[in-house]
C-alpha cells in the first residue's frame, strides 16, 4: 500500500522556522518531523511513500536524495573509475518514496489528485498531512476502513477547537464544518484511508480542496467514516505546538514514537 503525504504546505504560521524550508523539513529532534511521520507508518508496514510537494521542495528532494550519504558511513574514491561504497546501515532501508511535484501554490485536493497518479489503479491507498504525529493505530484503522464498506475513512481525534470540525453518528461522517469557533466534536486528524472510487471526488485544479470540496462531497454521498481515536494526536501549526513536539522528544517519552 502506498501512503501519500501532503508536503506543500508553507507554514505561514511557523515563519522563522519555515522561511528556509517547507514545514515538512522542520525538525523535532533533529528530524523532520516528515521523518516522524514515515516512522509511524513504517512501524505499521507501510514503507512505499508518495509525497506531494510544493513550497521549496526542492529541500524535501534533496533530502530523499542524499539520504543514504548522510545516514551510513561510506567510503570515496576519487578520480577516474572511483565510486562510492556504503557500509553501516540504517533504520529506513527498503523504504521507497516518490517524489511528486504538485505545484507550489496548490490546495490540499489538487495535490491528493496529482500524487494519486502514482497509486496504481484499483488499489487502496493511505493520505496524511505532512505535520502531525499520534499514536494512532494504522492496522486498526485500515481494518475499520475495510468493514465498513465506503471509499473514505478519516481518523477523528478532540484536539482545541482552532480546526475544521466533523460530526458521526454511528462510525458514518454526516456533516463536515471548517474551523468552529468552539470544537464539540472530533476534527479530521488526517490518518486517512481511500479507496480508489474516491478519485472521482478529486479534480487536478490549484484550488481544489481535498477537505471543504473532496471530503464534502463524499459526505454528502455517504461514503466517508470515521475511525475514532482516543489517544494522541499532535500537528505543528504553530511555534507553541513545535515547542511541545520538542519538549516531548526530549523527555525520552515521545508519545507517538512506536519504533
Amino acid at each position: 500500500m502506498k501512503a501519500i503525504i501532503l508536503c506543500g504546505g508553507m507554514g505561514t504560521r511557523l515563519r522563522e522556522h519555515s522561511e528556509t524550508r517547507p514545514k515538512p523539513m522542520v525538525e523535532v529532534g533533529g528530524r523532520p518531523i516528515l521523518w516522524h511521520i514515515m516512522k509511524m507508518y513504517a512501524g505499521h508496514g507501510i514503507t512505499d511513500f508518495v509525497l506531494a510537494l510544493g513550497y521549496k521542495g526542492d529541500v524535501i528532494r534533496d533530502w530523499v536524495l542524499q539520504y543514504e550519504s548522510r545516514a551510513r558511513d561510506v567510503t570515496v574514491t576519487l578520480g577516474p573509475g572511483g565510486g562510492i561504497e556504503y557500509h553501516t546501515g540504517h533504520g529506513e532501508a527498503g523504504w521507497r518514496v516518490t517524489l511528486a511535484e504538485t505545484g507550489e501554490r496548490t490546495q490540499t485536493g489538487g495535490r491528493a489528485c496529482r500524487a494519486s497518479r502514482y497509486v496504481p489503479a484499483g488499489e487502496t491507498f493511505a493520505l496524511t498531512y505532512g505535520d502531525g504525529v499520534s499514536d494512532v493505530d494504522l492496522g486498526a484503522a485500515l481494518r475499520f476502513h475495510r468493514a465498513h464498506g465506503g471509499l473514505a475513512t478519516i481518523t477523528g481525534v478532540r484536539p482545541p477547537g482552532r480546526f475544521g470540525e466533523l460530526r458521526a453518528t454511528n462510525g458514518k461522517v454526516t456533516a463536515f464544518a471548517e474551523k468552529p469557533q468552539v470544537t464539540e466534536g472530533l476534527i479530521n486528524g488526517g490518518f486517512m484511508f481511500f479507496e480508489p472510487g474516491f478519485r472521482r471526488y478529486l479534480r487536478d485544479e490549484d484550488s481544489f480542496m481535498l477537505e471543504s470540496d473532496g471530503l464534502e462531497a463524499a459526505v454528502a454521498d455517504g461514503q466517508v467514516h470515521v475511525y475514532e481515536h482516543g489517544g494522541y494526536w499532535q500537528c505543528m501549526d504553530t511555534p507553541r505546538d513545535w515547542e511541545t513536539l520538542e519538549r516531548q522528544w526530549a523527555s525520552g517519552h515521545a508519545p507517538w514514537k512506536s519504533w
